[in-house]
């Protein structure tokens, strides 16, 4: 009950007197609603935001010479003005691969020696 008396009490400001208020076209009015509905656009018309890939970390070993030809083709990279990181070099090497007719791409495997998997030891 207190809260109704408090708004009851109120005065009104001076300004709010209604012959001193100066009436706006109507015009101007509509204009400005009608720009507001434009400028809002529709939820169709967003453009849908395409989802980023899963990613998989993993490791593997790497014999130290074929380590050292990643390098190389990391500083290659950079020379031509197109920097790149190990994983992008990998991931350029296995669309070539993907790429390869059948019998190319088993010449490639076939000069690759299988090595021992696993961690190196610690000597």
């Amino acid at each position: 009950m207190p809260a109704a008396k408090k708004i009851a009490t109120r005065k009104k400001p001076a300004s709010a007197n209604p012959e001193k208020i100066p009436a706006k076209p109507a015009a101007s009015s509509a204009k400005t609603a009608a720009a507001k509905v434009v400028a809002k656009p529709k939820a169709a018309d967003k453009p849908v935001k395409a989802r980023k890939p899963k990613l998989v970390r993993d490791s593997f070993t790497i014999p130290k010479i074929e380590y050292g030809v990643l390098d190389e083709l990391k500083q290659r990279a950079a020379k031509l003005a197109h920097p790149v990181k190990k994983s992008e070099v990998l991931r350029a090497g296995i669309k070539a691969l993907a790429a390869l007719p059948d019998a190319v791409f088993l010449t490639a495997l076939e000069a690759v020696p299988a090595i021992k998997t696993g961690r190196p030891s610690q000597s």
